[in-house]
C-alpha cells in the first residue's frame, strides 16, 4: 500500500506541567490540558527517519540520538520548514503530541504513526506499552529521568532546567525512533491506516456540540432527580448512604437484599446496579419501592450529569475530539481512551448527549451499523448453513429461533417481542458456549443490556418442559447447587422454573446449532494441538499457531505462557498469562470462539471503514457502527455509497451474507431513528 508521504519525522513535545493542587493540571484530560489558556510547550525534539535505510542501534554501540531540540520560540519556524501535506510524524503518544501540533501550530501531518498504539496491538492491552516498557522489551538503553526539574514552572524555564529537559527529550525521541523501527516490519499497512484514522478523530475534530441542548439536558436531569426525591420525601444523602437507604427500605416494609462479598466473604448490601436483587426492586410492582430505587440510581450515578457537563465544557472550547484507543481490547476493538472522561462507546441511544453531537456546518453524519455481524461471522466460521441461509434470505434469525424455541410458527419482532428477545439472548450467548446457570443469572439482571427477564410457568410449558424434567433436575445435585447460587428475589419454585427454562433454551440451541457445537470441539482440540504444542493449523481465514491465532488482518489473538492445569473432576484446565501483574485467565473453547468471532467481525468493520474513508472522513466508531461526514448536498448518495462499502464482498469471508443499517442526519442521535 502506497503511503501518502515522502518524509517521516519522529518528535516529542515537552510542556509546562505540575502536580500542585492549585494548578489543576493533574485532574485534567488531554483535551482540557492542551486547550487550557495556560498551556505552554517548552520545546520539542525531532529527528527525520529514512525508512529506506533505517539505522537500528545494536547492543554495545554508543548512543548517538541525532535528535534536535527546538526551544519554545523556534517551534513555529521549525514547523514552517516542512511540506506537511507530504510529511508523516511518529510519536510515542501521538494523540497528545499530534494535538499540540494541530491545535497550537496549525500543523496537519499527511500521516500519523503511534508507537503506543502499535505496542498495544502487538503485545497486548494489559502488559503496559509506555516508552519505558517498550524500551525494556527491546533491550534498549533505559528511558531517562529529566522531567522532574521542570515541575510546577509555568513562566520562564531556567537555562539549566531547559538543558536537562532537552537532553531528556532528545533521548525519548531516539527511543521512540528505535522502538518504531523494530515494530514497523511486524505491522500490516491497513492497521497503520486505522491508527492514523483513529488519531485524526481526535487531533482534527470535526464534530460540533449543541451547547443549548447540553444545558437543557443538565437541567432536565437535575429536575427529574429532585422531583423524585421530593415525591418520596427523602433527602439525597439518605439515598447515597447504604445504611440510610436500607433504613428507608425497611420503612416501606422491604428487607434490604444481601449478598456475599467476593473480596471479604462477608454479607453486604446488594445495592449495585447490576445486582439481581436490586434489579428486582427496581422492577417491583410496588411503585414506591421502584421509584426509590430509581432515585437511588440517579443519586449514586453521577455519570450522566458529569458527562453532560464535560460535553458542555468541551463545546465552549471548540469541536469535539473523539478519544478512542486503537486496539483497546484484545480482539482489536476500540475502547474509550483512558482518562478521557467522555466514553463515547456507551452513549445511550436516544439520549440528549447523542443528539447534541452534530456534523460540521453544511454537512451530515452518515451512520452505518453492521447488522448482526457476530452471528453471521460465527455461522460462517462454523459452516452453519441453515443460519446463513436465513441471513441470505433477509430473514430474522432471532425470530426464527424463537419460533422453534416456543413452538410459535411465523413469529416476528412485532408479534412476539418478548419471546424474540429471549431467542436473541440465547443466540448471542449460547453461541459462545454459555452455560445454562450463567444464562439464567444474566437474564435476571438483563442480558446484554436487555430488560431483566424471569421465565414463567406458562413460558416453561411453551418450551416443552414437563413434570419429568422437574423431577430429573431436582435429582441432579450439581445442578441444584448451581441454581441455589444464583442471586434472586423470587421464590425457590419460581427460580426453579426460570432455571429449567434457561437450561431448555441452551439445550435447544446446542441440539439445533450442531455445526457450532462441532466448531467448539475443533477449537477445544486446537487449544492443545496448536496453541499449546505449536502445530500450525489453518481454519478458513484463521491460522492457529503456538500461543496465537492470526486473524485476517494479519494481527493476532495472543495467549502467552499457555499451560494445562488440573481442573475440577480431573479435567484439564487451560490458563494463560493475561499481563495483569502475574494473573492468569482461563482459556476454553467458548472463549476462543468468542475471540475469533469478535476479532474477525472487527476485520469486517475496519475494512469497511477504510473503504468509506477514501471518500468521506470517518470521525468515530462505536462497536459495529461507524460515523462519516459528508456534504449535505450528497446525503442520499452518501447513504447508498457507505452501505455498499460496509457490505462489500470480502476475499477472506467468501459467500458470507452481510447487511448494514445506514442513516443520515445532521445530529448523531437522530441519524438512525
Amino acid at each position: 500500500m502506497t503511503m501518502p508521504f515522502d518524509k517521516v519525522v519522529v518528535l516529542d513535545f515537552e510542556t509546562a506541567w505540575g502536580r500542585k493542587v492549585e494548578l489543576g493540571f493533574s485532574c485534567q484530560t488531554n483535551e482540557e490540558y492542551i486547550r487550557d489558556p495556560r498551556f505552554k510547550a517548552w520545546g520539542l525534539s525531532w529527528k527525520e527517519i529514512d525508512l529506506a535505510n533505517p539505522v537500528k542501534w545494536q547492543q554495545g554501540e554508543p548512543v548517538r540520538s541525532g535528535a534536535v531540540w527546538e526551544r519554545i520560540d523556534r517551534i513555529k519556524r521549525w514547523a514552517s520548514r516542512y511540506d506537511w501535506s507530504r510529511t508523516a510524524i511518529v510519536c510515542q503518544n501521538t494523540q497528545f503530541d499530534g494535538s499540540i501540533l494541530a491545535w497550537h501550530y496549525g500543523v496537519q501531518p499527511a500521516f500519523m504513526f503511534d508507537t503506543l498504539s502499535m505496542g498495544r496491538a502487538l503485545y497486548g492491552v494489559e502488559v503496559g506499552n509506555s516508552l519505558k516498557a517498550l524500551a525494556e522489551r527491546f533491550e534498549l538503553p533505559p528511558k531517562g529521568d529529566g522531567l522532574s526539574p521542570s515541575e510546577n514552572i509555568l513562566d520562564a524555564l531556567p537555562f539549566d532546567v531547559e538543558m536537562t529537559l532537552a537532553e531528556y527529550c532528545r533521548h525519548d525521541t531516539w527511543l521512540c525512533e528505535q522502538i518504531f523501527l523494530r515494530m514497523l516490519d511486524q505491522f500490516p499497512a491497513k492497521e497503520l491506516r486505522l491508527i492514523d484514522m483513529t488519531l485524526r478523530m481526535y487531533t482534527r475534530p470535526l464534530l460540533r456540540l449543541d451547547t443549548v441542548m447540553l444545558e437543557e439536558a443538565l437541567t432536565d436531569e437535575r429536575e427529574t432527580r429532585e422531583g423524585l426525591l421530593a415525591r418520596l420525601g427523602v433527602a439525597e444523602a439518605a439515598l447515597a448512604s447504604n445504611d440510610q437507604f436500607a433504613e428507608v427500605l425497611r420503612t416501606l416494609g422491604v428487607d434490604p437484599p444481601l449478598k456475599k462479598s467476593k473480596t471479604t466473604g462477608e454479607m453486604t448490601f446488594a445495592f449495585a446496579k447490576n445486582d439481581a436483587l436490586f434489579q428486582a426492586m427496581l422492577n417491583s410492582d410496588n411503585e414506591d419501592v421502584a421509584l426509590l430505587c430509581e432515585a437511588r440510581l440517579k443519586v449514586k450515578s453521577t455519570l450522566q450529569r458529569t458527562r453532560a457537563q464535560r460535553f458542555l465544557d468541551i463545546s465552549k472550547r471548540g469541536n469535539l475530539p473523539v478519544p478512542l484507543s486503537y486496539y483497546g481490547a484484545a480482539t482489536g476493538r476500540w475502547t474509550a481512551s483512558k482518562g478521557s472522561a467522555i466514553n463515547m462507546q456507551n452513549l445511550k441511544r436516544g439520549s440528549s448527549l447523542r443528539k447534541a453531537i452534530m456534523a460540521p456546518e453544511g454537512h451530515v453524519l452518515v451512520v452505518g451499523d453492521l447488522s448482526q455481524i457476530e452471528p453471521r461471522v460465527l455461522a460462517w466460521l462454523a459452516d452453519y448453513e441453515a443460519l446463513l441461509d436465513t441471513f441470505r434470505a433477509g430473514g430474522d434469525p432471532y425470530a426464527a429461533f424463537g419460533a422453534q424455541m416456543f413452538n410459535i410458527p411465523g413469529m416476528t419482532k412485532d408479534s412476539h417481542p418478548v419471546q424474540r428477545q429471549s431467542a436473541k439472548s440465547a443466540l448471542l450467548g449460547a453461541g459462545y458456549q454459555l452455560g445454562w446457570a450463567s444464562f439464567a443469572a444474566q437474564l435476571l439482571t438483563g442480558f446484554l443490556g436487555a430488560p431483566p427477564k424471569r421465565y414463567t410457568k406458562d413460558e416453561a410449558k411453551q418450551l416443552g418442559i414437563t413434570a419429568a424434567d422437574v423431577d430429573k433436575f431436582l435429582f441432579w445435585e450439581d445442578g441444584v447447587k448451581m441454581m441455589e447460587e444464583i442471586p434472586h428475589t423470587c421464590t425457590a419454585k419460581e427460580l426453579l422454573i426460570h432455571c429449567l427454562a434457561a437450561k431448555k433454551i441452551i439445550d435447544i440451541y446446542r441440539a439445533t446449532a450442531t455445526p457450532v457445537v462441532a466448531f467448539w470441539k475443533l477449537l477445544d482440540e486446537l487449544i492443545a494441538h496448536s496453541l499449546y504444542k505449536g502445530a500450525e493449523y489453518r481454519h478458513k481465514c484463521l491460522t492457529f499457531r503456538k500461543e496465537e491465532i492470526v486473524l485476517p488482518s494479519g494481527m493476532s489473538l495472543r495467549y502467552p505462557d499457555l499451560k494445562p492445569e488440573d481442573g475440577p473432576k480431573g479435567r484439564v484446565q487451560w490458563t494463560y498469562a493475561d499481563g495483569r501483574n502475574g494473573k492468569r485467565s482461563k482459556l476454553y473453547a467458548g472463549k476462543v470462539c468468542n475471540n475469533v468471532t469478535q476479532g474477525t467481525a472487527r476485520c469486517v468493520m475496519t475494512d469497511g471503514m477504510l473503504r468509506v474513508a477514501r471518500r468521506y472522513p470517518v470521525v468515530g466508531t462505536v462497536h459495529d457502527e461507524q460515523l462519516a461526514v459528508a456534504p449535505k448536498a450528497e446525503a442520499d448518495e452518501a447513504k447508498t455509497w457507505v452501505l455498499a462499502q460496509m457490505v462489500a464482498p470480502l476475499v477472506y469471508l467468501p459467500g458470507i451474507p452481510l447487511n448494514a443499517d445506514v442513516g443520515v442526519h445532521e445530529r448523531y442521535g437522530l441519524a438512525k431513528n
